[in-house]
């Protein structure tokens, strides 16, 4: 609360030093790399701070998401009194976000985010300034988006539902001795540099070092490898993206946008040295396909992670995972959104048999006039082919088997 008092009181000071004129809300962003991954700033919500020479550009944004929880568990057979089977039920609030962007001199962009809901390092969401060389040439440094997987690269604000696929965010099941350093499909929010750009505007690439610590850490302490002689343990990480019918905008449906069409292929890649707690070298490899088409939306990826311990762990066995969602949306009406969308994800590694699936269904709805949006959802968590009870059991450790959100959420 403190940081967030110091923040606000650094803005009013910078607002009383700047000459500004405070452009009206439908006043458009003129550049639109002034981004945040957060909320659309272009053209249409809250407002702006800008020098009268033009060579600076604030521009303030709230995201708030209040959500009811319902979850329910398989009790494993275990017959305990003491199981509960509904945990983690109640109320939320997903992420409270104040941040800043903005521009400087014509060459660069910045942008600030803390997030309330949040503790420790992930107080601290993004932090980054974008220099822009020209369109096919910009180099950003701080903490900020890694690249790869589009559930992670869409605006957080408008997302086909309101929880990402669980395949990508749940940790994966290896031997229980092992189970300390399980990892994840998603890299999401680091710290590192990025050397990215759009070519023709078809063609959007990104090729970054990062800590591969995450979101919680923002303090450097990596190492050199010990498997791979003058290596960093670092995160290194890329992504091309080929997009035929122009650039892919960076929303999962919009009520202002049912007449579009943009189509959008991309690879990813990364290799994580000695991550997880440096026990580990994991490679992951991602596929992406998104169509916007009207009224419609729809995605679909796929992912694999190989997991290989590092020589002094002394366990030769490397484990391999994958997983894979699909999803769509339609807007039925001006303001209500359809969605449906089915996961898969083979958490305890291709060695053993089994994988799970989780359907989704839910609707968006818009409420435009007031900028806000609400979103509900149901998922159930279903488990098919494994060798024997206990392995489908331990599948489903931490993860419910119905779970519902009803979130709403309000930005300017």
């Amino acid at each position: 609360m403190k940081s967030l008092l110091k923040l606000g009181l650094a803005v009013a000071i910078l607002y009383m030093a700047l000459p500004t004129d405070i452009f009206a809300q439908t006043q458009t962003i003129d550049d639109k790399y002034i981004e945040n991954d957060v909320v659309s700033l272009a053209g249409k919500k809250g407002f702006s701070f800008n020098t009268k020479a033009g060579d600076f550009l604030l521009k303030p944004y709230v995201l708030i998401q209040a959500s009811g929880n319902f979850n329910y568990y398989d009790d494993e057979d275990l017959d305990l009194s003491e199981v509960d089977r509904v945990a983690n039920s109640g109320f939320a609030i997903p992420n409270a976000l104040l941040g800043f962007s903005g521009k400087a001199f014509g060459k660069v962009t910045f942008n600030f985010t803390l997030n309330a809901a949040k503790s420790g390092g992930a107080l601290l969401q993004q932090a980054w300034f974008d220099v822009n060389m020209k369109e096919s040439l910009r180099l950003k440094v701080g903490k900020f988006k890694t690249p790869g997987h589009q559930a992670y690269l869409v605006t957080l604000g408008e997302t086909l539902f309101p929880s990402l696929p669980s395949s990508l965010t749940t940790r994966v099941n290896i031997p229980y001795s092992l189970n300390a350093v399980n990892p994840v499909f998603a890299t999401g929010f680091d710290l590192g540099i990025e050397l990215h750009g759009l070519i023709n505007r078809k063609w959007d690439y990104g090729i970054g070092l990062f800590n591969g610590t995450g979101i919680d850490v923002n303090t450097a302490g990596k190492t050199m490898s010990d498997d791979h002689k003058w290596l960093p343990s670092l995160l290194y990480a890329g992504r091309l993206a080929f997009m035929p019918k122009g650039e892919m905008p960076s929303y999962q449906g919009n009520p202002d946008d049912l007449t579009n069409d943009k189509m959008l292929f991309a690879l990813s890649t990364s290799y994580n040295v000695e991550s997880e707690s440096e026990s580990t070298n994991d490679f992951r490899a991602g596929l992406e396909f998104a169509w916007l088409k009207d009224r419609w939306y729809f995605t679909v990826e796929g992912y694999w992670l190989n997991m290989k311990f590092t020589k002094r762990q002394q366990i030769a066995k490397a484990y391999n995972f994958w997983g894979a969602y699909a999803q769509v949306g339609y807007f039925v009406t001006d303001k209500m959104q359809l969605a449906a969308r089915y996961d898969w994800y083979d958490r305890n590694g291709t060695n053993k048999k089994g994988v799970m699936n989780m359907p989704a269904a839910g609707f968006n709805y818009f409420f435009s006039n007031f900028n806000l949006k609400l979103q509900v959802m149901y998922q159930y968590m279903g488990r098919t082919g494994h060798a024997t009870q206990l392995d489908r059991d331990n599948d489903a450790l931490n993860m419910p088997m119905h779970s519902a959100i009803a979130m709403l959420q309000y930005s300017f």
